[in-house]
């Protein structure tokens, strides 16, 4: 399972207060895991120079045909900027026919509990996942 590790883009005040996003990405066909894959590489290496960006990890799991992703921002308007910009705007555009499914969760944690595990990022997407 390819893992790209917690990586620090900044580092936030030690009484600040984290947005947290996971998500979890499952593309329709093993023809798209490629395709998806590279895409979420670009989109990761924009997270390091985002405006608000704290950090971010990604975990690949091709032979599954999913992808989950974990990041935390200075605040949700930083993480909705991030969204709306090139090339994550257009990735977003171009790889929704692929998709079978996706879930999102969002919470905030004080920044002294950076970085992020998955095992919590992964229980939050599954009782979403259930609640669905």
């Amino acid at each position: 399972m390819p893992t790209l590790p917690w990586s620090t883009v900044d580092i936030p005040a030690p009484d600040a207060e984290a947005f947290v996003m996971a998500s979890r990405f499952e593309v329709r066909s093993p023809a798209d895991v490629p395709r998806f894959f590279l895409k979420s590489l670009a989109a990761w290496k924009q997270v390091k120079g985002a405006p608000g960006a704290y950090g971010a990890s990604l975990v690949a799991q091709p032979l599954r045909r999913t992808f989950w992703t974990l990041s935390a921002w200075r605040d949700e308007d930083a993480l909705r900027a991030y969204a709306r910009t090139e090339p994550h705007k257009s990735i977003m555009v171009r790889l929704r026919p692929t998709m079978k499914d996706s879930v999102f969760v969002f919470w905030r944690v004080p920044a002294s509990q950076l970085p992020l595990d998955w095992p919590e990022a992964r229980r939050r997407l599954a009782e979403r996942a259930a609640r669905s």
